[in-house]
This record gives C-alpha cells, structure tokens and sequence, in this order.
C-alpha cells in the first residue's frame, strides 16, 4: 500500500483529504505542524508528500527544502496543495522540487487524488 504524507493545519481539511485518499486506497499520515512533520516524514517514509504552504511554526517552503535535502526522502514526491496561487509561488514551489503545485480552490478531493494517482499510481 502506498503511503501519504499530508502536512495540513486545517482541521476540516484534513478530515475531507484524508477521508478521500484513505477511501481510495492510500494509507494516509496526518500532521499538523512544520516540525513534526519533517520527523514524520523521516520515520514514515511516504511516497508521496501533501504539503500546504501556510502552516504554524515552520512554514511549508523550509519543510519543502528540508525534505529535497534528506537522504532517506530522496525518492518522495513532493505536492504543494496550498491556496497561495501567484505565479511567483508556483515557480517557487517548482524550482525547490515539487512535483506540481495545486492550488486548493481549483480542484475537487476526487481530482487531488486523480493528480496523485498519476504521479505516482494506483494505492496498492
């Protein structure tokens, strides 16, 4: 079973997202801070990270570096699911090794999880 990381502090949205992705197949990790999820991710190993951009304490750019930068995370895909959605951001995003960057009002659950299962394919 393939494994998701989803860095998220809003409750409800984590409720909605990993609803959806467990619905789908995935086995889902959940955290709601910058710095308990570099160790997550350490310690689980996802193959794919979920990674919101605004977050308490530790902000989404400096866990997005940290993780391109760790060994053992080498072969994660990164997705930077965020509502900051200029241009700028995005390019940002891209350049520090995201795999893509969707912008949270533009796509429905079902499509976050069709995007995901194109980066890295079906759950099982």
């Amino acid at each position: 079973m393939k494994k998701i990381l989803l860095i998220e502090d809003d409750l409800l949205l984590v409720d909605i997202y990993s609803t959806k992705l467990k619905q789908s197949g995935f086995e889902v990790f959940v955290e709601q801070s910058g710095e308990k999820a570099l160790a997550a991710a350490e310690e689980q190993q996802p193959d794919l990270v979920l990674l919101d951009i605004v977050l308490p304490h530790l902000e989404g750019w400096d866990i997005l570096q940290n993780l391109r930068a760790s060994e053992k995370l080498k072969g994660a895909r990164i997705v930077i699911l965020s509502n900051l959605g200029q241009k700028e951001e995005i390019a940002k995003g891209l350049a520090l090794g995201a795999a893509k960057y969707l912008i949270k009002a533009h796509y429905t659950p079902s499509e976050i999880v069709q995007e995901i299962i194109n980066l890295i394919g079906n759950p099982s």
